[in-house]
């Protein structure tokens, strides 16, 4: 079992090394230029194209706003809170100015990648919606490719139950028995029992809840950061300058924190970044492919501010707290350091907050996750695996709650990579059909809105 760890240990560190870190910022900042900066220039019309799509707006199984609440379903979990943590408590607050730079970016991979996904969307043998990496890959890129497609539809259903189910499950779990006494058991048979429920119904009961549950958590989650943010306006400025100078200088011999290099620094904000908001896995156009809408663009503009809300309000809000706490030299890292931030701020009260947010976080994350691995699984083995994959996922669930998943998070970490490889040389070499029909969408709408 060493040996295993060690090997994979070092895949671990390959697949997240440089190379990876330049391919995702590359090919999001590549796609952000291709696009002459739409993404960030259309924050508002995207938001508009979510307000209308609370009712469909063509062919398609779930409303467009439903589609990206069951995208945020997956994305705000674990990652917003631990993960910003553990990028601050490793990186050093330079980490968040990294995951600043990623999300920025990442808008426009998360756009490029819900465009492709309605673009070469299927219907499948059950009259539903399907798409994703493997179905543009095979469809925009050919046969020849069709490897790649298989390749990543087994990464993302693998990763699946890691990223997406034990290790939330686990995480659950924990907050419950440390904040609430409650059994392990406990949490994982209800947990199991609820999951199951809603799989019963499919991507439709699925969307349903999150479009229900999302929006409320997410809400109350930065309600409480900024009531802690605005008890410590003062101290706002000198968090963004610290955030900002250790960006690029080593963030060494401050408190008890042990210090990192500007490199650890870009390292944690990115792979952090992308294990939060998930621009470039290739997860969300997943749930994006089954939106009511006829036109690819529109529900792109949709798809992108999954990443912005994600990573530039949410996990902005986590960072902004456990800096201006002050506790973010103390040592501790994780969902710890995050849940002691809040605690500074809202004494009695934000641990609890830190402890319900996580748990509501990651029980939504296994339903959106659930989806994307259905998704992969049906692609290699059709229809006919649906029903076995969801029984085997909800007796997941009890089992991560109970164990210890050190190696769980490695494996899933490391297939989260190589999910995102086989998606991100996609993008590339379909990136000018996205260019194309961004042009010809908005040179067809009124002047305001525009990409030029």
């Amino acid at each position: 079992m060493e040996l295993i760890t060690d090997v994979i240990k070092g895949l671990n560190g390959l697949v997240w090394g440089p190379p990876m870190l330049v391919l995702i910022l590359g090919t999001g900042l590549y796609l952000t230029i291709g696009l002459r900066f739409m993404p960030l220039r259309h924050i508002g019309y995207g938001f508009r194209m979510l307000w209308r799509g609370r009712v469909g707006q063509g062919a398609g199984d779930i409303t467009p706003f439903n589609a990206l609440m069951t995208s945020l379903s997956a994305t705000i979990g674990t990652g917003n809170i631990a993960g910003v943590g553990t990028a601050i408590a490793i990186g050093g607050p330079g980490a968040l100015f990294w995951m600043w730079c990623t999300a920025l970016v990442g808008m426009a991979t998360k756009y490029a990648e819900t465009v492709l996904a309605m673009k070469y969307r299927e219907v499948d043998e059950k009259d539903a919606y399907v798409g994703g990496p493997m179905y543009y890959i095979r469809n925009g890129l050919g046969e020849r490719w069709a490897w790649m497609a298989i390749a990543f539809a087994v990464f993302g259903a693998l990763a699946g139950f890691g990223i997406g189910n034990t290790v939330q499950a686990n995480s659950v779990a924990d907050v419950l028995q440390s904040n609430f006494a409650v059994p392990k058991w406990v949490s994982g048979v209800v947990m199991a029992s609820l999951v199951g429920l809603v799989l019963i119904g499919g991507i439709r009961w699925i969307a349903e809840v999150a479009g229900r549950l999302v929006p409320f958590m997410a809400i109350a989650y930065v309600g409480g950061g900024l009531v802690v943010l605005a008890a410590n306006l003062g101290a706002i400025p000198g968090a963004i300058q610290q955030i900002v100078q250790f960006a690029f200088t080593p963030a060494a011999g401050l408190g008890g924190f042990a210090g990192a290099g500007v490199m650890l620094a870009i390292q944690m904000g990115v792979a952090r970044g992308i294990f939060s908001n998930e621009a470039g896995l290739g997860s969300a156009p997943m749930a994006h492919a089954s939106a009511r809408s006829d036109d690819p663009v529109a529900q792109g503009t949709v798809g992108m501010l999954g990443t912005f809300l994600d990573t530039l309000i949410i996990c902005t809000i986590t960072g902004l707290v456990i800096m201006v706490s002050g506790v973010w030299s103390s040592g501790e890292t994780g969902a710890v350091l995050s849940s002691a931030a809040f605690e500074a701020g809202l004494a009695g009260v934000g641990g609890y907050i830190v402890g319900l947010g996580l748990a509501l976080f990651a029980f939504t994350t296994i339903l959106g996750w659930s989806v994307y691995g259905e998704r992969c699984v049906q692609y290699l083995f059709g229809v006919r695996a649906i029903t076995p994959f969801r029984l085997i996922w909800v007796a997941a669930i009890p089992v991560g709650a109970l164990l210890h998943l050190d190696f769980v998070w490695l494996v899933a970490d490391t297939l989260n990579a190589l999910m995102a490889i086989p998606n991100l040389v996609a993008l590339l070499l379909l990136s000018p059909v996205v260019f194309r029909i961004t042009r010809e969408y908005f040179a067809r709408q009124p002047s305001p809105h525009r990409a030029g």
